[in-house]
């Protein structure tokens, strides 16, 4: 019999409401000496005077709801104490829990972790959780409730369905010599084959735009000193995030801000000015800024419209690159404005970061750029580094069964094919997983 564990599921501190949950065998048998009453019915909201059973004082006036098991998030009988959210009020319940024989405090992630080992969902349902849960801009939220409702384990457990009914005719081939698979049908179980195959490397053909939605879009903004790269940061952050000055070089190191970018999750980073230097400091800097480059999802060159164009920065711009050309106020005054034509590689965005002019059309190009990588499609993407690496082995397992020339080749291949599969969902043996995937729950999910 599992342990009946305990831990406050709203967020710490003051607020008008906190949760707090048990889950486990002597969940309901807990609620009744704490409320010295019998349970309430099932599933329904229930105003309760909360006491301490051994000695009679009373902790809140709250409500209490019980979910007998199965019928409960972690398939076992679960109780929610719904108290008044000042800080003494959840510490002495939780005190007062923790003296109470055969209960213990809850480790992070442990009740989402029951909810899988009761089979009430599948890993992929438990990350989608955890990611809801982290989720800071609207399209992660998105993203992350789909996963939560089982979208991408319903897309995994179809293929997987499906390979076991192809794995099923060479079995029967092996089982029996001599009644071999007629030459049709196992042609159909071959091209049976390549047709999952296929979907899976159009499903591995995204351009992680799940993992980058996930973790954020990378942006470096590069660029020659005094372009205005560190007032485009601010301009961005509404705020004073970089230092600016009329002194070249003043950016030695990156500067990070992440920001909700229209519902998008970005990380912009400002880097020092391209430039050669005998400041070994600086120099540290311009490289840190190229590493930078060479890592980013996506690239801001930007460069000054009165001035010629910085060959420096010209030699970074590729398709993942929109072209600012800043200081737009100045240009007629200064110098003949270049031709924005003249970079075909990238959009280009004539802008003024000190008056504003250009700045919301910039803006725009921008929020298209980071939704063509991260927007949400028909179909569930790919989230995690864990599910690439399983679909590229399940697809390359796949390959082979398709090529091989015996039966007992074929089925050992699909039988790592679907094992790939299922170590995705967790329908397979998946025990070392496990603490990795719900270390990074909070305590009281």
């Amino acid at each position: 019999m599992s342990e009946t564990i305990f831990a406050l599921s709203s967020a710490a501190g003051r607020a008008g409401l906190a949760v707090i949950r048990l889950s486990g065998p002597a969940a309901g048998n807990t609620l009744q000496a704490f409320s010295d009453r019998p349970l309430p019915p099932p599933r329904r909201a229930t105003r309760t005077c909360l006491l301490d059973p051994k000695s009679g004082d009373a902790l809140d006036d709250g409500m209490a709801l019980w979910f007998p098991g199965p019928g409960s998030y972690t398939g076992e009988d679960v109780v929610e104490l719904h108290v008044h959210g000042g800080v003494a009020v959840v510490a002495a319940l939780l005190e007062a829990l923790g003296r109470w024989p055969g209960l213990r405090m809850a480790e992070p992630g442990e009740f989402t972790r029951r909810a899988f080992l009761s089979g009430k969902i599948d890993l992929t349902e438990a990350e989608g959780v955890i990611d809801l849960i982290d989720a800071e801009t609207d399209a992660q939220r998105r993203q992350a409730l789909r996963q939560a409702e089982g979208a991408l384990g319903r897309l995994y457990d179809g293929w997987r369905t499906r390979l076991v009914g192809l794995l099923a005719h060479f079995e029967a081939s092996i089982d029996f010599v001599d009644e071999p698979i007629p030459e049709a049908l196992e042609s159909q179980v071959r091209d049976g084959i390549l047709c999952i195959a296929e979907e899976i490397a159009q499903h591995l053909d995204d351009n992680r735009r799940g993992e980058r939605l996930r973790e954020g879009v990378h942006i470096a903004i590069l660029g020659a000193p005094n372009v205005g790269k560190s007032s485009l940061l601010n301009l961005l952050s509404q705020r004073d995030a970089a230092i600016v000055s009329a002194t070249a070089g003043t950016t030695r190191d990156v500067v990070e801000v992440r920001l909700d970018l229209k519902g998008y999750p970005v990380t912009v980073a400002d880097t020092a000015g391209l430039r050669e230097s005998g400041d070994d400091i600086e120099a540290e800097g311009v490289r840190r800024a190229l590493a930078r480059a060479e890592s980013a999802d996506l690239k801001i060159a930007v460069f000054d419209l009165s001035k010629l164009l910085d060959s420096t920065t010209m030699d970074l711009i590729d398709s993942e690159t929109i072209v600012v050309f800043n200081k737009s106020d100045l240009a007629e005054r200064v110098a003949p404005s270049p031709s924005i034509d003249s970079i075909a590689a990238a959009p280009a965005c004539p802008i003024s970061v000190k008056t504003g002019a250009g700045v919301d059309g910039f803006l725009q190009v921008l929020t298209d750029a980071v939704a063509d990588r991260t927007g949400l499609t028909d179909t569930p993407v790919i989230t995690r580094v864990r599910h690439r690496t399983a679909l590229q082995s399940c697809h390359d397992a796949l390959a082979r069964a398709a090529a091989a020339s015996e039966s007992e080749l074929a089925a050992e291949d699909l039988r790592l094919a679907v094992r790939a599969l299922g170590r995705i969902t967790g329908s397979v043996d998946v025990e070392d997983l496990l603490d990795v995937i719900f270390r990074d729950f909070c305590i009281g999910k």
